[in-house]
């Protein structure tokens, strides 16, 4: 039995917290996730943090690779996912089938949840300035670094919320209104490699290639995850 340590992007947390229970039992192995937005995840491996195994960006991963902290060859393709609004369960939803109607369900917020290092709320930042309305939207910011964002939509601090699809359906209490219009999404690669240094190669190996089973991919999907 091995105790694998897995850093993981936040987008994935609720698709392992069903997979992860089956791969314990299944396997005998324990294994210690660790998730953070894919850009605090980076800076954590760059001062010398390591796992036995990282699901992470595709370009994070390639990145890791040639400092030769993840090992060569042992990338796989994992999920995608695109970034959605989600409000607060029973709460009206808004039209967000254009960019017209997108900008303004924005406008029309009394407050809007966005990440400050998460990949979607990087994205998000950048979106409304393109979109010519951050003037508007910036002072109905409910921010926090990362996590899960809908957590404020529960708690009664914001009327939408901008985050990863997978991320806003992990949260109890909050509702997918849609994905972004397609003209404004963005769609995240993921896919996952073995440390180097892992001590527990093989059963991380193990551990990925359950990951990407088709049983698994069935739960990605019902998670908000389109699988690779």
């Amino acid at each position: 039995m091995a105790k694998i340590k897995l850093f993981c992007s936040n987008s994935l947390r609720g698709a392992l917290t069903d997979l992860i229970p089956a791969f314990e039992r299944a396997s005998g192995h324990q294994v210690e996730i660790s998730y953070d937005p894919a850009k605090v995840m980076m800076e954590r491996i760059g001062r010398g943090e390591t796992a036995d195994a990282v699901i992470i960006g595709g370009e994070a991963i390639d990145q890791l690779a040639k400092q030769g902290k993840v090992a060569a060859g042992s990338k796989r393709a994992f999920a995608s996912c695109g970034i959605g609004v989600a409000v607060k369960a029973g709460a009206k939803k808004p039209d967000i089938a254009s960019v017209e109607a997108f900008k303004r369900a924005l406008l029309g917020a009394k407050s809007i949840a966005w990440t400050q290092q998460g990949a979607s709320g990087i994205y998000f930042s950048g979106l409304i300035e393109r979109l010519g309305i951050a003037s508007e939207v910036r002072p109905k910011a409910a921010q926090q670094p990362g996590g899960l964002i809908a957590e404020q939509l529960v708690q009664g601090k914001a009327d939408l919320a901008i985050q990863q699809i997978p991320e806003l359906m992990a949260v109890p209490g909050a509702e997918l209104v849609g994905p972004l219009p397609k003209e404004i999404q963005q769609v995240t690669a993921s896919s996952a490699g073995i440390f180097a240094a892992s001590q527990n190669a093989k059963a991380a190996e193990e551990l990925l290639a359950f990951l990407t089973s088709p049983a698994s991919k069935t739960v990605l999907k019902a998670k908000g995850l389109e699988p690779a």
